[in-house]
C-alpha cells in the first residue's frame, strides 16, 4: 500500500514538473497577470508600469529591474499605447511570440469591455456629479502612482553613479517642463546621447581589452 503510495506521489511531481505543463502555467500567468493589472489601473500607460514593474520584477522575478527600465524606455518611444506597449515587451520576453499576443489580449480586453458599457450610458455618465467626484478622487491616486514611478526610475539612475545620466534626466525635465519642448525632440536626443555613450564606451573596452592582451604577450 505505501509503495502505490509513493508510487502515486512520483507520478503527480513528474506530471507536474513537466515542461508542457509549466509553459501553460507561464502562459496562464501572463494573461490573468496582465488581464487584471489592466482591468486595475486607471490614468494612462504610466500607472501600469509600476504595478507591471512589481508584478514581474518584484514577486515572479521574470525580468530584472533594468530591463524593465529598458522596457519603458522603448514602450514609450514607441507608437501606440504605452500599457499595450510594455505588455507586448514583458509578453515577449517571458514566452517569445505567444506570450506577446496573451499579453496583449489581456490588456485590451478590459478596457474594451469597460468604454463599449460606458458609451451606452455617456450622457448619465458625463451628468454625474458623482462620478465627477470619483474621477477626481481617481486622479489623487494617479498622480501619487506616477510619482512613486519617477523616484523609483531616479534611483535606478543615481545606482549607476555616473554624471552623463543624471545630466540626461535634469535636461529633459527642464526641456518638458519650462520650455515646453515636444516630447518626441527629447525622446530622440536621449536616445541619441545615449547611443553615442554605449558607442563611446564599448569602443574604450575594446581598447583596453586589446592593451591588456598586448602587454599579457609581451609578457610571455
Amino acid at each position: 500500500m505505501e509503495e502505490q503510495t509513493k508510487a502515486e506521489e512520483r507520478s503527480v511531481k513528474t506530471t507536474e514538473n513537466r515542461p508542457g505543463k509549466k509553459a501553460k502555467n507561464k502562459y496562464l500567468t501572463l494573461f490573468l497577470s496582465t488581464l487584471k493589472l489592466s482591468a486595475f489601473t486607471f490614468g494612462g500607460g504610466f500607472v501600469i508600469i509600476p504595478l507591471m514593474r512589481k508584478k514581474f520584477v518584484e514577486e515572479l522575478g521574470w525580468i530584472d529591474e533594468q530591463e524593465m527600465i529598458d522596457m519603458t524606455a522603448i514602450a514609450q518611444s514607441s507608437p501606440g499605447a504605452i500599457a499595450v506597449n510594455a505588455s507586448i515587451l514583458v509578453g515577449y520576453r517571458v514566452a517569445g511570440i505567444p506570450g506577446a499576443m496573451l499579453t496583449v489580449i489581456g490588456t485590451v480586453i478590459p478596457p474594451l469591455v469597460i468604454i463599449s458599457v460606458i458609451s451606452f450610458f455617456y450622457k448619465a455618465f458625463r451628468d454625474s456629479r458623482v462620478v465627477g467626484m470619483i474621477m477626481a478622487g481617481m486622479m489623487c491616486g494617479v498622480a501619487a502612482v506616477i510619482v512613486d514611478v519617477v523616484i523609483n526610475m531616479a534611483k535606478t539612475v543615481f545606482r549607476q553613479k555616473r554624471i552623463l545620466p543624471v545630466i540626461v534626466m535634469a535636461a529633459a525635465f527642464v526641456a518638458t517642463r519650462f520650455f515646453s519642448v515636444n516630447i518626441i525632440i527629447i525622446i530622440l536626443a536621449c536616445g541619441l546621447t545615449g547611443a553615442a555613450d554605449t558607442f563611446i564606451r564599448d569602443r574604450k573596452s575594446r581598447k583596453k581589452a586589446e592593451k591588456e592582451e598586448g602587454g599579457n604577450g609581451d609578457l610571455s
